[in-house]
């Protein structure tokens, strides 16, 4: 479906049934709601999923004016609008790297909407891109040498409309001291950060510094664990959801 917020127009997609708990997924950083493909048969039996493309990512359209739509304040807003078009009042949330940091925001500023998060290599730094590769290397040779089989990525994981506008969506990151909401963060979180991913430091701290947080180390797994190796990506975020009781 789509939806009008403030300009833009959202790509919006929704799998499970409607009176399962809803839960609002969040990719990485320019990707788009496919990125979760492979995931969601495996969740629409619990959750209500609530998937979005961000304002020029994927299938979703930008407003007019490019200048002060891209901000995490925004894609807090357009989460809200989203789920306030569902008729959803509260919803769990999960997301993946560069996902983390909007979604931080999401329920920092609306955590009465927010009944918990599942940030993946959640970071408050700037990100040192290559470290992150050189850390996803890592982790690939030792899931070889462990046979664990890697799957391809979902198709069109990257594909967008407007892939200026997509690039322009993800310079959000410099315009927000993530570090400053973190405390605010007072729902059950929590931090799955791959043992080669070099978020893992702010993950760390993201941690120790929320209020009602733990840390899951992925082992094996570099900066993208929901792609890289899904299984274990998946089987953590359960674990969490059954120690909650949801």
């Amino acid at each position: 479906m789509k939806v009008r917020v403030d300009g833009a127009t959202l790509h919006v997609e929704v799998d499970g049934d409607e009176d399962n708990p809803a839960l609002l997924m969040w990719p990485p950083g320019r990707c788009t709601v496919r990125t979760w493909d492979h995931l969601v048969p495996r969740l629409a039996d619990r959750f209500r999923v609530v998937r979005i493309d961000i304002r020029g990512c994927g299938e979703s359209s930008p407003a007019a004016d490019p200048a002060t739509q891209y901000t995490f304040e925004q894609y807090a807003k357009d989460a809200c609008a989203v789920l306030d078009h569902l008729g959803i009042e509260r919803c769990h949330v999960w997301s993946q790297s560069w996902g983390s940091r909007p979604a931080m925001v999401f329920c920092a500023f609306h955590p009465d909407r927010v009944m918990s998060a599942a940030l993946y290599a959640a970071n408050t730094d700037q990100p040192d891109m290559e470290a992150q590769q050189e850390g996803t290397k890592r982790a690939a040779e030792l899931r070889r040498e462990a046979g664990i089989r890697s799957e391809p990525p979902p198709t069109g994981f990257m594909q967008h409309r407007d892939p200026e506008a997509a690039g322009l969506a993800t310079q959000a990151l410099r315009k927000f001291d993530l570090s400053t909401v973190v405390s605010r963060l007072t729902m059950p979180v929590l931090i799955g950060t791959g043992s080669h991913d070099p978020n893992l430091v702010s993950s760390r701290v993201i941690a120790a510094t929320a209020p009602n947080a733990k840390l899951a180390v992925l082992d094996n797994v570099g900066h993208n664990g929901i792609l890289e190796h899904p299984e274990l990506a998946l089987s953590t975020f359960l674990g969490f959801h059954d120690s909650l009781g949801t």
